[in-house]
This record gives C-alpha cells, structure tokens and sequence, in this order.
C-alpha cells in the first residue's frame, strides 16, 4: 500500500470512529436538567457565566465559551444543547486517539483498539454524556500528543507552535493542562540546551500558548484588579477557594486505596486490560530518545499519582487523564501482540473483548443492589437509583432531576421558601427559570439562589418562620444547613422536609 492509500485510508478511519463514537454519546447523552456540579455548569451557561463562584480554578471559561455559542443550536432544549457539548467533544477526543496512535504505530487495529477502549470506559463515557470539561479538555491534551509526535518525526518547529496553542487552549478549559505543560517546558529546554532551537522559538511557543490561555488570563487578571489582591488571585486560579489542601494532599487511606482500585476495575472491566503491562514494557523498550515515548510515559505516572492520591469527593474524574493514556498504551500492547501471534483469531478476541464493558455496564447496578453494595452516594434523593446512576455511564432518558424538580415546585405552597443543597439546587432552578415555573418560589444555597431570595443565614430563617412555609431538600449532615440541624424540628412533607418550630433540647441549651 503506497503512501498516499494508507492516508487514505486512515483519514476514512478517522471519520468512521468520530462518527460512530459521536453517535453512541450523542444517543446515550442526557436529555435535560442534571444533579450536582454538571447541572451548575447548565445554570452559569443559562446566565453566561464564565467566571463561576467558586474561584478560578473552577471557571473552565474556555469551555463555557464554546457551550454558550452551542446553547443556541436549534436541537432539543437548551439542557440538551449544553450536555450534547460534551458528547461532540467526546468524540473528537477518542477519534484523536485514533489518529494518534495510527501515526505512532503506523497501524490500523491497535490504533482502533486503543480508541475503543476510551470510548467504552465508564468515567469517559459518563463524562461525555453530561455538561462536563474533560471530554473537551481531552480532545485538545491528545491534539498536543499529535502535534509532539509529528515534530518528533519531521523535526519542523511549527509543530511546537501549534502545541503551545493547544496546551493554552487546554488550560482555559481545565487546570490538568498544567501538568502537561511541565513536560513540555522541560523538553523546551534540552531541545535549547541542544541547539535544536533557537530562543525566538521558545519565545513565539510561549507566545502563543499566552494566546491560546487569554480566556484564562482575562479573568486572572480581572480578579487581581478587582481585589488588588495578586497572590489571592494566583491561589484562586491555583486551587480554586477551598481546594489547596486537596491538591496538595500527600496522604492516603486505606479507604481511598480501595475506591481507586474499584475505579479502575470499572472502567476496564475487560481481559484486553492485561494488555496494559504488555504495552507499558513495550513502551519501554522503544528508542529512549523519543520525546513521545519518555513525555507518554512520564505524564501517564504523574497523572496516575495526581488522581490517586487526590482527596476531592468526585476524583474518579481525575483519572480520567491516566485512563486516556492507559488506553493508548492497551494499543501498543495490541501492536506487540500482533507482531507475535499472527492469528485472524486474536482480532476477533481482541475486537470481542474491547466491546464487553457495554454488556458489564448493564448488568453491574443489578449486582450491586442485589449485594447492598455500598458505593459512597447519598440515596435518598427521589427519581434516582444511584446504582444505575453511578455505574451505568449512559444517560439516554435519563429525567430524575427534572421530575424531582418539577414535582416539589408543583407541590409547593405559594411563597414557599426551601433550602437546597448542591445536589437538588441546580434541577430546581433549572425548571423554575429555563422552563418558568414557579418563580414566588425562592431557591436558595450558600451558593446560587433564585432571583429575589433572601440570604441563606439563621437570621433569614428565622424571620421567614411563621411568615411563610419553610422546607430543606435533605436532612442529614452535608446536605441540611447547620443552622436548622437540631434546631428545629423536621416532618416529612412529600419529596421535601418541613421546617417546624426548635427543637424542645435546643431551646434549653440555648437557656442555658
């Protein structure tokens, strides 16, 4: 096959995989309002929000700028739209795969392999079928290995301009570019040391990774001027308001050394997963002076250790980088092999395998219910199965949160006032204000609240008691403000709790 067939041929590859992978997450993406953090990411595109309210860190703006031209798509209703963002990226990023490992092998079944593997594991798969940053964010980091691995080919600088685009770009979507970034800037620098550059290269990459992070800059630099508070800025951006701790933590529990193993059995519930050692020795013993080989290799262990030690309630997403990685390198254990056992049996084997996550996917919540298998959700939210929530990736009909909302503000009583947590807020205001409904009924979080509710403060509660009725979405710790719990007495009215007059034990401590 000449050159110009094999490009061919992988460019039609490349299409077939972002179509097909396109149309799974596409088909499997949910159709409107979502709980947690990915229904807050719907509220801040409904108000054009790229900043958000929970320091920099969080902001994503390149992300939020991308979705706020795409919640205008006339296709389905703006929930959709938005959630429908993450399916296109999602398959940008796996057909990326693709590409990059057909140009790093030089062949078709690995490169296929390794992009099916991404695209049926669970986190991935999860996350391109919600409004969430790392499909997108994915899709641009595999950009960067694309580009690195055709300057380490060809040798041409321009190659390292374009990564020092997309990795700027990557930062404005999501801070997991920083960890990329030093590996590049470390390559920079024997690439200098060797001559191999000149200053003015290094100079115009930095440059335009400062174009591809404007987004970025923009809102560091605004809140600097905002709060004349420079190193309060650069924290912000670093950690977000409350997460230094968190990605600073250096410590492990027995209890998290679990969970990350259960994670990573999840997402390659598959034999092809053995061959992932197989490719991590064969990757090992290619030419040591491969930029792509030593770069994939180095970012695949500080991934690996960023994420496993990380001590944030949803860091199953953070592995999300290691899993990319990891299913590259699954490719190159195909490669190896293939080289080895030249049988149209082991294709089969292979291609069968790397299709079975979809049938563990479907029956796992079953198991895990019929066992009482603990996997560290709430459950009690009404309209949720977390079993099939959690561990099922696809969100094909998926309208809990929408019926949840729906049902407690057509129940409300005029003038209501409910204290939400994280989980049900953004559901709430997401009927009240996308599809208006129920707007005498105020919202509200130490977070976001509805237009024209009260602060959320003891004070505000109670003045509001006895004036008009008062309710929490939840009444445990974490969840029930800490100014009601064990002050006033909770009743159990319909999806909600009823705040009702202090507790007889509180009045008395307070005598006391």
């Amino acid at each position: 096959m000449s050159i110009d067939q094999s490009r061919s041929r992988g460019f039609y590859v490349y299409a077939a995989v972002l179509l097909v992978s396109g149309a799974l997450y596409t088909f499997s993406c949910a159709p409107g309002a979502l709980w947690q953090d990915s229904g807050l990411i719907q509220y801040r595109l409904w108000h054009n929000d790229i900043e958000g309210f929970l320091g920099l860190a969080i902001a994503h703006p390149l992300y939020y700028i991308v979705a706020l031209g795409a919640k205008h798509f006339p296709v389905g209703e703006f929930g959709y739209r938005v959630n429908l963002v993450s399916a296109i990226a999602g398959a940008v990023a796996v057909a990326n795969l693709y590409l990059l490992v057909r140009l790093w092998l030089n062949r078709q079944f690995p490169a296929v392999i390794a992009a099916l593997t991404l695209a049926l594991s669970h986190t991935f798969w999860r996350h391109a079928c919600i409004a969430e940053t790392y499909t997108l964010w994915t899709a641009l980091f595999l950009g960067e290995l694309i580009v690195l691995l055709q300057y380490s080919k060809s040798r041409r600088t321009g190659y390292l301009y374009l990564l020092g685009l997309l990795n700027g770009l990557a930062i404005a979507v999501h801070m997991l570019a920083c960890i990329p970034l030093i590996c590049y800037a470390a390559l920079l620098v024997i690439l200098l040391g060797k001559r191999t550059i000149r200053a003015k290269d290094v100079g115009l990459v930095a440059l335009l990774w400062m174009v591809g992070a404007l987004p970025y800059e923009y809102l560091i630099v605004k809140h600097m001027i905002q709060s004349g508070d420079i190193f309060g800025a650069l924290a912000s951006a670093a950690f977000g308001d409350r997460w230094q701790g968190d990605v600073l933590n250096a410590g492990l529990s027995c209890r998290m050394v679990k969970e990350n193993i259960l994670f990573l059995v999840l997402n390659f519930p598959t034999p092809n997963v053995l061959l992932f050692p197989v490719g991590c020795v064969a990757l090992y013993r290619m030419g040591r002076t491969s930029p792509v080989r030593n770069i994939v290799l180095v970012l695949m262990v500080l991934f690996f250790i960023f994420a496993f030690r990380y001590t944030v309630a949803d860091r199953y997403a953070f592995f999300i980088p290691f899993y990319v990685i990891a299913s590259a390198v699954v490719g190159v254990g195909v490669r190896w092999v293939r080289q080895r056992v030249c049988r149209r049996a082991l294709v089969y084997l292979i291609g069968g395998c790397a299709l079975l996550p979809v049938g563990v996917y479907a029956i796992v919540p079953t198991l895990a219910a019929r066992s009482n298998l603990a996997i560290g959700t709430r459950g009690d939210i009404a309209y949720r199965d977390d079993y099939a929530y959690f561990l099922q990736p696809w969100k094909t009909g998926c309208r809990g949160a929408e019926r949840f909302a729906r049902e407690v503000l057509e129940a409300a009583p005029p003038d209501t006032l409910i204290y939400a947590d994280t989980t049900t807020v953004a559901p709430l205001l997401y009927v009240q204000e996308v599809q208006g409904r129920r707007p005498d009924v105020k919202i509200v979080t130490g977070l976001v609240c509805s237009a024209g509710a009260p602060p959320y403060s003891q004070k505000t509660l109670e003045q509001s008691l006895g004036r008009r009725p008062v309710y929490v979405t939840s009444p445990h710790p974490g969840y029930c403000p800490e100014f009601v719990l064990g002050r006033y007495d909770l009743v159990r009215s319909g999806l909600l709790w009823r705040v009702a007059q202090p507790c007889p034990a509180a009045g008395r401590e307070q005598d006391m």
